[in-house]
């Protein structure tokens, strides 16, 4: 059960991620170069955390080309990742007012040429971003309907230009956590597996495509992990961090593979995750405690079992939860009681 919630949670994060255009500004570079420059450089502060930095290059965007929907997508995008990434509430009314004027900014675009690439795809990205925001908010119908039409416009995209790269890591993907969150449905004759396309979709992304190679890798650490195929994301996630060593989404990556590789090193990544955590943002004690428990059941595994019921104490001795906490946390919770019940017996 925890680590099928694990890997729920992490998909919806992978299709959010998956709608980074990062390597596009390479492999499929923007007619206008200082739109690329700050696209460029908004989204890879977004990837190293340095959200400050990235708002202000995507509101010298929205300044510069108002009349692009870039700006709010991705002024959206950074406060979704922000709040992910130290498990704060969302700030809803600002994402939703983001994504709608970028929704009604794309779509006027692409009415007025259908058949511009660009046009699709920036649509597709604003529908993507809603897609994943409803979903993060339990709007499953909303979410399911919005995501459908993203991936269809990420499919024109392909219709387009076939070497669009960036829709392939979308499309991807999508086919495979489709196909693998619905395999009980296998034994109908409508059907459709998808897992091997949406994972060589992935794999041709990851080595045609410069920089947007990383989300490809970012995507089939997870998927090779759901595979337990450990050994594979570990290579991957190794190759992510060499270019990006600060970024805790990938390293929560790597460190979920070496659960069942290496514990120890698994260990000392987690604590990486957590003492990287600037101590101005402890808001919460959300991060703090799954961290703690993820590296107390590694000490267990390996039979460091006082280092593990430390850890325990230390979640257990919190008080004073927020009722935000306590929705995060309540199953977590339970469990790091059951653990130290194991522990002490």
């Amino acid at each position: 059960m925890q680590e099928t919630e694990r890997l729920v949670q992490c998909s919806l994060f992978i299709l959010f991620f998956s709608f980074f255009p990062i390597n596009f500004l390479f492999a499929q570079v923007y007619p206008n170069q200082q739109v690329d420059s700050l696209l460029k450089l908004g989204i890879r502060n977004i990837i190293e955390q340095n959200y400050i930095k990235a708002e202000q290059n995507f509101i010298q965007l929205g300044k510069q080309y108002p009349e692009l929907p870039f700006s709010n997508i991705y002024l959206a995008a950074c406060k979704i990742a922000e709040a992910y990434d130290y498990a704060e509430q969302y700030e809803s009314e600002y994402i939703e007012s983001k994504l709608e004027k970028a929704k009604k900014t794309a779509g006027d675009l692409l009415d007025s040429d259908e058949d511009n690439l660009w046009y699709n795809y920036l649509y597709a990205l604003a529908e993507g971003y809603s897609a994943y925001y409803d979903a993060i908010n339990e709007k499953w119908f909303s979410a399911l309907s919005t995501g459908i039409n993203s991936i269809s416009s990420f499919g024109n995209c392909l219709n387009l230009d076939n070497n669009f790269y960036e829709a392939y890591i979308a499309i991807g993907t999508y086919e495979y956590w489709i196909s693998r969150k619905t395999e009980f449905l296998e034994w109908l004759p409508f059907y459709k597996d998808e897992i091997d396309i949406g994972i060589e979709k992935l794999r041709k992304a990851a080595e045609l495509a410069s920089y947007n190679s990383y989300l490809a890798i970012y995507s089939l650490i997870w998927i090779y992990i759901d595979q337990k195929d450990f050994k594979s994301a570990i290579t991957l996630g190794e190759k992510a961090i060499k270019e990006f060593p600060k970024s805790r989404y990938f390293k929560r990556g790597l460190a979920r593979a070496f659960e069942d590789i290496d514990p120890k090193k698994s260990v000392d990544l987690y604590y990486e995750i957590l003492n990287s955590y600037p101590k101005e943002r402890d808001t919460n004690h959300i991060n703090e405690i799954v961290l703690k428990h993820l590296i107390a059941q590694q000490y267990a595994k390996v039979g460091m079992n006082e280092n593990a019921l430390e850890l325990c104490n230390e979640i257990l001795d919190i008080k004073n939860f927020t009722d935000f906490e306590l929705s995060k946390l309540h199953n977590r919770l339970e469990r790091v009681i059951k653990l130290k019940i194991s522990l002490t017996q």
